[in-house]
C-alpha cells in the first residue's frame, strides 16, 4: 500500500477516512453556500456581513471547546463524535428547510452559524483525538497527515461542487445534502470494531473539566515548543487562513466572478491543500517545531504573491502554494501537538491547540471583513501576508532564545586501579605468575591505555579454569593469614590508590596508563627482583 497510504490497511481507520471524506465534502458545500447566501442572496456583496456570520461560527470555540478537551479525555469518544454528528445533521437540514421556504434572512443565517459554532466545538476535540485509537502510535503521523488529505480532497470538490449546485438547485437544497451527507459519519461509527481500537489510558484522577482545562493549560505553558507552535499558527490562522472571506471578497469585489468561477477559485486553495496533506502523509516520524516555522514563512511569501494579483487567473494561480504551504504547517503542527503529549492529557492539549487554531477566527474574520470593506480585498488579503511574516519569524527568534534543551546522555564507567602494598616474597611470586597466565602477558614494562577497553574486559573477567581459581584462592588465603600474624609495611614512596569503593575519585579514562612491572622467575625458580607495587583492575558494576 506505500508509506503514504499506510494507516489504511487498519480496517477502523480506513472506514473513518471515507466516512471523513463524504462528511467533509458535505461541510464544504454548505460553507460555500453560505457565504455566496449572504454576499449574494441576502445582501449586496457586503463582506463586512459574511464576516459576521463567520465570526459567529467560531465565536464558542474559546468557550466550550477546552471543556470539551477535558471531557474527551475522560468520556467515550466514539459517542462523544454520534451526538455531535447528529447534532450538525439537523441544522443543516433545518436552515436548508427555512432557505427553501423563504423564510431565512442575516439574522436566521447568523442564529444557525451560532448554532453549528456550538456543536462544533463539541465535536472537534473528541473527532481529531479519536484518530489515536484507530491505529498503532507509530502510524499516527501518518494517520494525521491521511486525515488532513480527506479534508482537503473534500476541500477540493466541496466548494466546486456546491458552487455547482446553486447554480442548478440553489442554496437551500445544498444545506438539505449537506445533512444526509453527515450520516456517512454515523454509519461508519456503527461499522467500527471496538476490539480493534487502541484506547490511550484515561487519567487516573477524576477532576472536573474546569479543573481539567486548567490542568492543561498549565501543562502548555509548561512547554516552550507547544507555545512557539501555538504562537505561530494562531497568528497565522487569524490572520492569513480566511480563505473562505478573502476569495469570496477578492472573486466578487476586484475580478467580478460569477457562481461558477468563485467555485473554480475556492477550490484551488484545496489543490494546494491536497498536495500539501499527500506530503504531509509520507511522514512517519515527530515532526520538528522548525517544520512548522518554515511552512508558516513560506505561506507568507505566498500570500503576498496572493495580494498582488493584477488578475483573476493569476490569483488563482496563486492560491495553490497559499494551500500547499498552509497544509505543510497545520499536519506538521498537528502531529507535532499530538505526539509530544502525554496520552493522558491529549485531549486537552489538543482542544486547547484547536481554540488557538480555529477560535480566533473570529478576530480575523472581523479585521480582515473590515479591512476589505474599508479599504479593498486586496488589503484584507495583504495583512494577512504582513501578520503571516511577521509571526513567525518573530516566534522563531523568540523560540531560539526560550527553547528548553534536552540533553541525553550515557555514563561509561571509566577503569579504575587499585595498587595494593608488597605481599611476602612466596605470596608475591605465586601471584605475579597467575596474574600473568590471566592477562597473557609475557612482556616486563607492557602498557596500555582506556582505548584498549574491549579487550582488556573480556580478558579481565573471562572464567578461567578451575585449577587456576582454585590456586587464586589459596593464595589469597595464604597472603590474609600472613597479614595478620606479620603487617607489611609499604616501601618508602609508595601509594595506595583505591577504586569507587573508597570514595576516590576515579583517573579520567581518557588519560588512564599503567606499567605492568612484575617480572618473571629465572629457571631455578627465583626472582631477579621482587616487584615494587602490584596493580589490579576494577570495574564499577
Amino acid at each position: 500500500m506505500g508509506r503514504t497510504f499506510a494507516s489504511l490497511k487498519y480496517r477502523n481507520y480506513a472506514i473513518w477516512f471515507a466516512a471523513s471524506l463524504v462528511a467533509n465534502t458535505g461541510g464544504w458545500m454548505q460553507r460555500t453556500a453560505q457565504n455566496w447566501l449572504v454576499m449574494s442572496d441576502l445582501t449586496n456583496n457586503d463582506a463586512f456581513a459574511v464576516g459576521i456570520v463567520t465570526a459567529l461560527q467560531f465565536v464558542p470555540i474559546p468557550f466550550i471547546m477546552p471543556l470539551a478537551g477535558a471531557l474527551a479525555d475522560r468520556l467515550d469518544k466514539r459517542k462523544m463524535v454520534v451526538l455531535t454528528q447528529f447534532g450538525m445533521l439537523l441544522t443543516a437540514v433545518a436552515l436548508g428547510v427555512l432557505v427553501l421556504l423563504g423564510w431565512a434572512n442575516v439574522l436566521v443565517v447568523c442564529l444557525f452559524a451560532l448554532a453549528i459554532g456550538v456543536i462544533q466545538s463539541f465535536d472537534n476535540p473528541p473527532r481529531l483525538v479519536f484518530i489515536s485509537e484507530l491505529v498503532p502510535p507509530r502510524w499516527l503521523p501518518n494517520a494525521v497527515g491521511l486525515n488532513s488529505m480527506s479534508f482537503n480532497i473534500a476541500r477540493l470538490i466541496g466548494p466546486a461542487l456546491g458552487g455547482l449546485l446553486i447554480g442548478v438547485i440553489g442554496t437551500g437544497w445544498v444545506f438539505i445534502i449537506n445533512g444526509i451527507m453527515f450520516g456517512a459519519t454515523l454509519i461508519a461509527l456503527a461499522l467500527m470494531r471496538p476490539e480493534e481500537f487502541h484506547p490511550a489510558p484515561r487519567p487516573e484522577k477524576k477532576v472536573s473539566a474546569i479543573q481539567g482545562t486548567i490542568d492543561g493549560l498549565r501543562y502548555v505553558g509548561n512547554r516552550s515548543d507547544l507555545l512557539v507552535i501555538f504562537a505561530v499558527v494562531g497568528v497565522v490562522s487569524c490572520l492569513a487562513m480566511n480563505t473562505p472571506l478573502t476569495t469570496v471578497s477578492m472573486s466578487t469585489m476586484e475580478f467580478h466572478a460569477d457562481s461558477t468561477q468563485f467555485g473554480i477559485v475556492s477550490s484551488m486553495v484545496a489543490v494546494g491543500s491536497l498536495s500539501g496533506a499527500v506530503v504531509g502523509a509520507r511522514r512517519t516520524k515527530q515532526p520538528r517545531v522548525r517544520s512548522v516555522v518554515g511552512a508558516g514563512v513560506a505561506m507568507g511569501i505566498a500570500v503576498t504573491a496572493n495580494a498582488l494579483a493584477p488578475n483573476l487567473l493569476i490569483y488563482t494561480l496563486t492560491l495553490v502554494p497559499v494551500g500547499f504551504f498552509m497544509l505543510i504547517m497545520l499536519t506538521a503542527a498537528n502531529a507535532a501537538v499530538q505526539m509530544s503529549t502525554s496520552p493522558q492529557m491529549r485531549g486537552r492539549v489538543v482542544s486547547l491547540y484547536q481554540t488557538v487554531n480555529q477560535g480566533v477566527t473570529p478576530i480575523g474574520s472581523l479585521v480582515v471583513g473590515g479591512i476589505s470593506g474599508a479599504a479593498g480585498a486586496r488589503w484584507g488579503v495583504g495583512i494577512g501576508a504582513i501578520g503571516c511574516l511577521v509571526a513567525t519569524v518573530g516566534a522563531y527568534l523568540w523560540g531560539r532564545r526560550k527553547w528548553d534543551v534536552e540533553v541525553h546522555y550515557r555514563v561509561r564507567h571509566p577503569f579504575q586501579l587499585e595498587i595494593l602494598g608488597p605481599l611476602e616474597h612466596e605470596n608475591e611470586e605465586r601471584e605475579a605468575q597467575l596474574r600473568a597466565n590471566r592477562t597473557g602477558q609475557t612482556d616486563s614494562g607492557q602498557s596500555f591505555t582506556a582505548e584498549d577497553h574491549d579487550e582488556v574486559e573480556a580478558d579481565l573477567f573471562e572464567p578461567e579454569d578451575e585449577a587456576h581459581d582454585s590456586e587464586l584462592r589459596s593464595s589469597e588465603a595464604s597472603a590474609a593469614a600472613v597479614q595478620e600474624t606479620e603487617p607489611n609495611e609499604s616501601a618508602p614512596g609508595e601509594s595506595v590508590a583505591r577504586g569507587s569503593e573508597t570514595g576516590h575519585s576515579p583517573q579520567r579514562a581518557g588519560s588512564l596508563e599503567w606499567q605492568d612491572t612484575h617480572e618473571e622467575p629465572d629457571a631455578g625458580g627465583h626472582p631477579d627482583a621482587a616487584p615494587a607495587a602490584e596493580t589490579k583492575e576494577t570495574r564499577d558494576e
